[in-house]
């Protein structure tokens, strides 16, 4: 969420970053417009109060005296409680309207975000490795899958509905290898490990901004009130929800494993084969709180653990700076990852990597302090997945295919599958 100080009082700025987005500015004015009425209620309440607090003063001093001077102040009293109950009703329901208005403005973009309307504007930063080159016609991974019985979508969709899919036997095992290396790598790197509940309540959803109108839908059970996580982002933001940290402690890093689940309402037509877009889906998630001043560089940590695993998988991948327009809601710089995937012969985002500044703190309040009788501040949050796991079993079925139809395991893999070929 957005500082409402900052609307205030540089409104245009947020005009700016709404413009760069694709998105209509008029939503400033309309906070403006409404931001105005709200302070006005409060300032008439604040002085209707006032003159209650001394029509009590004037009544206490009034007893025992004229009937007719307590009769008149006791008048004035009701009078202005009326009023007053009214312009609380006011001042709730402006309020109310703000957080709402709010609620679905966007992160403002970091100045150095490439300009574009949407994901071709996205900036080659950098590239790691060269696609494979076959002696055949690279197939795709469902294809590969299905023949050597490691996917299986007929029976994921016999016992979910389409964009589920069963893994078996080795298919299963290299998801699992691949689940301990990341953790491993992510661990030794400085992350915590945590395992935490995959259904999430409201107020969790809308700290990090997974609520807004511009999110994938999610799964919801009990009618709203719980939530299947989307990724573990969420859960891992709001370890310290409504917190205020001891800022020689940060940043806290944290890595989590869990399944994820999108209805992914915005994708139809989209990745309708094989493993890319599921409804449910494994991620190992990396999340950091820190100050503000530690933001950029612990940025780019994560963007680099993400390469490091696909640097010791040994598969060719690239970094790609998302524009304004293809920026996420509650982001204001994000870098891709992107794996190279022969079947489809295009790279594929395998990590999207943001740094969302001080935006879900607001929501969260999640805050810090720089010494022990500081004013708190709020911290500034970021996010990676290292790695989606679908999409690297993707990578890796499409890149290490061999022309006899099995797969060579990748090197770093082998010790954690006990074998060096999927036949």
């Amino acid at each position: 969420m957005l500082d409402k100080g900052l609307i205030r009082d540089d409104p245009d700025r947020v005009r700016r970053s709404l413009s760069r987005r694709g998105l209509p500015a008029s939503v400033v004015d309309e906070f403006l417009d409404i931001d105005a009425r709200w302070r006005a209620t409060v300032t008439a309440l604040d002085a209707a109060k006032s003159d209650r607090n001394k029509i009590s003063a004037e009544f206490a001093a009034a007893k025992g005296k004229s009937p007719e001077g307590l009769t008149a102040l006791r008048e004035r009293s009701t009078a202005l409680g009326e009023t007053i109950k009214a312009q609380e009703r006011d001042a709730t329901a402006l309020e109310r309207q703000l957080n709402a208005l709010l609620a679905n403005v966007p992160n403002i973009l970091a100045d150095d975000v490439p300009d574009g309307a949407d994901e071709s504007a996205n900036v080659l930063l950098r590239s790691h490795g060269a696609p494979p080159k076959f002696s055949f016609e690279p197939k795709p991974h469902w294809e590969i899958g299905e023949r050597l019985d490691i996917l299986d979508f007929e029976r994921g969709v016999a016992l979910a509905r389409s964009r589920f899919t069963v893994l078996k036997g080795l298919g299963a095992r290299l998801n699992r290898a691949l689940v301990n290396f990341f953790l491993e790598r992510n661990t030794a790197a400085g992350f915590c490990e945590i395992m935490p509940p995959l259904l999430v309540n409201r107020e969790t959803v809308e700290a990090t901004g997974h609520l807004s109108k511009f999110s994938d839908l999610m799964f919801s059970v009990e009618d709203g009130s719980l939530f299947l996580s989307p990724t573990s982002e969420v859960q891992l933001v709001n370890l310290h929800r409504a917190e205020i940290l001891d800022g020689e402690a940060l940043p806290k890093r944290y890595t989590a494993y869990t399944p994820c689940f999108r209805e992914e309402a915005g994708a139809a037509g989209k990745d309708t084969r094989g493993l890319i877009r599921q409804h449910q889906f494994e991620k190992v998630e990396l999340v950091a709180l820190c100050r503000p001043e530690e933001s950029a560089a612990l940025h780019e940590q994560i963007v680099n653990q993400a390469e490091s695993l696909l640097r010791a998988l040994e598969l060719p991948h690239r970094v790609m700076v998302l524009s304004s327009g293809d920026t996420g809601f509650a982001s204001r710089k994000t870098y891709d990852v992107e794996v190279w995937l022969p079947g489809q012969n295009a790279y594929r985002e395998i990590s999207s990597c943001s740094n969302c500044g001080d935006f879900q703190a607001r929501r969260a309040l999640i805050r810090y302090r720089s010494q022990a009788k500081a004013r708190p501040n709020f911290v500034h949050t970021l996010n990676g997945s290292a790695l989606a796991l679908g999409r690297t079993l993707v990578a890796i079925i499409e890149n290490y295919q061999q022309a006899d139809g099995s797969i060579r395991v990748p090197t770093v893999l082998r010790p954690h599958m006990g074998v060096d070929f999927i036949t």
